[in-house]
């Protein structure tokens, strides 16, 4: 497959996906800082959530770096953010699986302790298959410049390899495709075994399901575990396209919207995560809102009374909480 010229990206284009990567950036960093200020939070999947946070939080830096620079041929730093990129990417693949596998395994098999023993063969896999794929990569010297064919002025599987094909199938597009399937599958599952236990159990509490505040939550637990695979595939699905017009040898992968919805769905993935599991969190979100107004407002108080409205604010919120499904961040409770 002959390569004949670069695809161009636009300045325009190189803001917006630098804006997605410091989205992506502070929002990875703010799931991590959550996670290391609150104790009661400190829970196997929000602690999964951490992990697939740091490999985002790297993504985003090795990306923005390669927007950037905009390489146009092999160089010491090109194969560097090359090789960044493909371990924090594909590692990022295998701890969204990971904790969609955990949480199946936690809420349908309803085994914590089964869930908990996976979480050392998540370490084992979704760290060292990316550690693994990358090193041969470089060994073999297949991470260097690719014109922007599959990516978005940064560096991945050197175009001119003969068999670049094979190569960003194994660093990415295989486990791309693999989690395509996976996530819609397993939360699915996870949705229908939801609905059958809170059918279940409307039939001998009734005031449960009556009450405006349970339907709400249970509303809202169910949007997410649906939003959960549908945000993943739109915004990996445009970096599919592209390979899959790459393999036609398509001149439409160098179409600029197209492109540039690449850039943002590759660099998102940090911001997205904090949206749905900080943002739209309300035990989370009433600590933030607490924490910024106090800081605002600039009373002096004691770090024990704050902390201790701080708990109240999150005691009222998760009693509200117990009777709705389980998601991400009220599973762990």
């Amino acid at each position: 497959m002959a390569v004949t010229n670069q695809t161009e990206v636009h300045v325009y284009e190189k803001v917006v996906i630098l804006m997605s990567c410091v989205l992506s950036f502070f929002g990875s960093l703010l799931i991590i800082c959550t996670y290391v200020s609150w104790r009661d939070l400190r829970t196997t999947p929000r602690k999964l959530l951490v992990y697939l946070s740091i490999a985002d939080l790297l993504s985003a830096l090795s990306y923005s770096y390669g927007v950037w620079r905009d390489f146009h041929s092999d160089s010491v730093d090109c194969i560097t953010q090359g090789a960044i990129s493909t371990f924090a990417n594909t590692s990022s693949f295998f701890w969204t699986v990971a904790i969609a596998i955990y949480l199946y395994i936690f809420i349908v098999k309803s085994s914590q302790r089964q869930a908990d023993n996976l979480v050392l063969y998540s370490h084992l896999i979704s760290w060292g298959v990316p550690f693994a794929i990358t090193v041969a990569a470089l060994s073999l010297q297949k991470i260097g410049y690719d014109a922007s064919e599959v990516s978005v002025g940064w560096c991945w599987v050197n175009i001119q390899a003969e068999d670049h094909v094979l190569w960003m199938l194994l660093t990415g597009k295989i486990w791309e495709f693999i989690a395509y399937v996976t996530l819609p599958v397993l939360y699915i599952l996870i949705k229908i075994h939801i609905r059958k236990a809170h059918a279940a159990l409307s039939e001998y509490r009734p005031i449960l399901t009556s009450s405006p505040v349970s339907h709400s939550l249970s509303s809202m637990a169910d949007r997410k575990l649906t939003l959960i695979p549908v945000i993943f595939i739109m915004l990996r699905m445009w970096s599919t396209i592209r390979f899959l017009l790459l393999l036609t040898e398509s001149p439409a992968r160098q179409n600029p919207v197209l492109v540039t919805l690449h850039g943002i769905g590759n660099t998102f993935q940090g911001a997205a995560n904090c949206i749905m599991f900080v943002l739209l969190t309300p035990s989370i979100r009433s600590r933030l809102v607490a924490l910024l107004c106090c800081r605002g407002r600039d009373r002096p108080r004691s770090s024990e009374s704050l902390f201790q409205n701080r708990e109240n604010v999150y005691t009222s919120s998760h009693t509200e909480e117990n009777s709705s499904p389980q998601t991400l961040e009220d599973s762990e409770d």
